[in-house]
């Protein structure tokens, strides 16, 4: 597949890292050519300096016989007029933009992307998908990583185990023996920064984190038996009023569950508006790193202060004012690859990472064949990957201990007609079954070609 990623940041060069390493033809294109010759000397992929929007840009970065574009350039105009010119000019048969502007996105301008307008076949929007991401993971604390799959039946959740976990030094076959009436399966786990799929011989020890997939009725007690019993946070202070806090307190004005909701911004004219659109979060206008403002927001009694300003030191460090007040837990949004690495050592429970979510749900739409969902996890290390079997996989019609599934692939659950299971070895797959796959990166390519129907993209 030839793919033109407009864009050379942190996003674009995640994308056609990922890409490339898959055995695609990428070929990267952004106006600064400093940029492109740092990339192209570290991954292998083409390289051509100037304008996404400009066709003869698009040209020379081979636009002609391109099967997909992404545009995530810094600008929302560019990423749109590129997918303009690469359909209107080069009929490229796939368009994908990033799209920041909350403006573009109201419900009253959809017509706007209609393919006789401006076509393009998928709208990212980095905000809405971190505010979706921070209400998952408010409804499984205690987890780093909390993902939905199909359709909200099962769940992919990441934890870091402690020394008060009750399941340290127990072989993971095990598991299944003393709990048997609970759905869930290990199916990786990271340890000294190395990501290892689980066998049933495998032991988890302490500071190990844990992924593991478990039928949604199951994760509460799955939590709780891994040592991660907590309550649901049900008062919530949120740092920044901006696109992410204002949308993720919205967000849970809608859900109607009693939660009650205080929004802290800096700026007053942000906060006044954010107090006019909402109807029962209290909005308070002042600095999240003022112990007054903690104080007024009661953050001390909080169950959860999640920090989703636009800056990360002021995320990091308001995560850790309100866990010293007495907050229970501290989710906090973190750009700097190299502030991630504080977290832990801050005492900050859980962080979101802006770009690792933003590439995650562009390769949802890139990929090929009936994969139907798909979440990219620890920098693409891993995807896990939701997909629909065909009659002509090898996966169907033989218990999976007999497929001869790639190293480092996983099938982790499977729904079949209205009946969610998981899957040991002597399971067998059936036409048509949706199935959750765990992958490392080296196996992905290989996992797409086992639902791949044709070129269709689904």
């Amino acid at each position: 597949m030839k793919v033109i990623v407009c864009g050379a940041g942190q996003v674009g060069f995640n994308i056609a890292r990922q890409l490339s390493s898959e055995g695609n033809d990428v070929v990267l294109v952004d106006s600064s050519e400093e940029l492109i010759r740092k990339v192209t000397d570290m991954i292998d992929v083409g390289g051509v300096t100037g304008y996404a929007s400009r066709p003869d840009v698009l040209m020379e970065a081979g636009a002609v016989d391109a099967d997909m574009l992404i545009a995530v350039t810094y600008s929302d105009e560019v990423n749109m007029i590129a997918c303009q010119v690469a359909h209107s000019v080069f009929s490229v048969p796939r368009k994908i933009a990033r799209v920041r502007a909350q403006s573009y996105l109201e419900p009253v301008w959809r017509d706007m992307f209609r393919r006789d307008h401006m076509p393009i076949d998928v709208i990212i929007s980095p905000e809405m998908e971190v505010a979706d991401s921070v209400l998952r993971r408010i409804s499984a604390p205690g987890a780093f990583e909390s993902t939905p799959f199909l359709d909200g039946r099962v769940r992919l959740i990441g934890i870091q185990l402690g020394d008060d976990c009750p399941l340290l030094n127990t072989p993971l076959r095990q598991l299944t023996q003393l709990f048997p009436d609970i759905s869930a399966m290990v199916v990786a786990f990271e340890r000294q920064g190395k990501l290892h799929t689980s066998s049933g011989d495998d032991q988890l020890y302490p500071d190990d984190n844990v992924f593991l997939v478990a039928v949604e009725e199951d994760v509460d007690r799955t939590l709780s038996l891994f040592g991660h019993e907590k309550e649901v946070a049900r008062r919530i202070v949120i740092a920044g009023g901006g696109n992410v806090g204002y949308a993720v307190a919205k967000k849970l004005e809608g859900q109607k569950n009693g939660i009650k909701t205080k929004l802290i911004e800096l700026n007053r004219e942000i906060a006044e508006k954010a107090a006019e659109n909402l109807e029962r979060t209290i909005v308070l206008n002042g600095d999240v790193l003022d112990s007054a403002i903690l104080q007024e927001a009661n953050a001390g009694e909080a169950e959860s202060i999640i920090a989703l300003t636009d800056d990360d030191k002021t995320n990091l460090l308001a995560g850790v004012l309100a866990k010293d007040a007495g907050a229970r837990n501290a989710m906090v949004l973190v750009n700097n690859q190299n502030l991630m690495r504080l977290v832990t050592p801050l005492g900050i429970d859980a962080f979101i990472n802006p770009r690792a979510t933003t590439v995650s749900s562009i390769l949802r739409h890139v990929r090929r064949g009936r994969i139907r969902a798909l979440h990219s996890i620890r920098d693409g290390a891993a995807e896990v990957i939701e997909a629909q079997t065909l009659a002509t996989s090898p996966l169907v019609g033989k218990p999976l201990g007999e497929v001869n599934l790639p190293t480092g692939v996983i099938v982790a659950a499977v729904l079949s007609g209205e009946k969610i299971e998981i899957p040991d070895a002597r399971y067998v797959l059936k036409d048509g079954d949706h199935i959750v796959i765990f992958a490392l990166r080296d196996a992905v390519n290989r996992v797409e070609k086992l639902f791949r129907v044709s070129v269709d993209y689904f």
